[in-house]
């Protein structure tokens, strides 16, 4: 499914885009809507969502207000707006298409399949690399500073990491914790180059230590401490394409 956020100011042209995604493509998954800036960056935060179907005029600015102000933008872009004048400033953020309201079927249907297209390419990319990093030996060592002291642990010895607002805890294998300041986003890049996959916003894990997988719902990876690590659910066709890989 993909899982897809509305951003638009005006509540009619959220319905009706709702109501085309949820009769005309059952991949699409809607998990939200905002109509402004401010509630575009809490939705495309709290929601992590894979495509945005953003307009340009907002409540409380524009569009690439919004897009200026995120660190780094993790999600496909379809403009579906009434103004001609922006599609240039549009491909600067990358976005896959540019649409005019009002919207045609046709033209909707063509530009998500070319982000299906992209999203699976990258997946198949990220999988081939995760597929390596696991085979790769983990000599490498991670710094984690608490308040008083700073840890060099190895990385292999690194189960799991769970989130907390601003903080992460990191779980190791001999059963210790180590909780640090810092958002988890801060050591995905550096921790997915090791074997770690991250199965839900807040958890990230080493996949050497799953020992198996429990697919109700979204599913549960279950480690061999016997710990439980919810997969969100957009993530588990994803684990299990990874799981045929290994």
């Amino acid at each position: 499914m993909l899982q897809t956020l509305i951003i638009d100011d005006e509540k009619n042209n959220r319905n009706k885009i709702r109501e085309l995604l949820e009769h005309h493509f059952p991949n699409v998954q809607v998990v939200g809507e905002a109509d402004g800036v401010k509630t575009g960056l809490e939705s495309i935060i709290n929601l992590t969502p894979e495509l945005v179907l953003l307009d340009i005029r907002l409540l409380d600015g524009d569009a690439f207000d919004l897009l200026n102000q995120l660190g780094q933008i993790n999600f496909k872009i379809i403009f579906i707006t009434a103004y001609e004048e922006y599609a240039l400033k549009a491909i600067k953020f990358s976005a896959l298409d540019y649409l005019l309201k009002p919207v045609l079927l046709d033209d909707l249907k063509a530009a998500i399949a070319k982000a299906e297209t992209q999203i699976l390419k990258e997946l198949n990319l990220q999988l081939v690399e995760l597929s390596h990093n696991l085979k790769v030996s983990q000599n490498k060592r991670i710094v984690l500073k608490t308040v008083d002291k700073l840890h060099f642990i190895p990385i292999n010895e690194i189960m799991r990491c769970e989130a907390d607002k601003n903080y992460t805890t990191f779980f190791l294998a001999d059963s210790k914790k180590i909780v640090v300041s810092g958002t988890i986003k801060d050591y995905e890049d550096i921790l997915s180059e090791q074997g770690f996959y991250r199965l839900h916003k807040s958890h990230i894990v080493n996949l050497s230590y799953i020992k198996s997988y429990e697919k109700a719902d979204g599913g549960t990876v279950i480690l061999s401490d016997g710990s439980h690590v919810p997969v969100a659910l957009r993530k588990k066709n994803q684990l299990i394409e990874l799981f045929n890989k290994l």
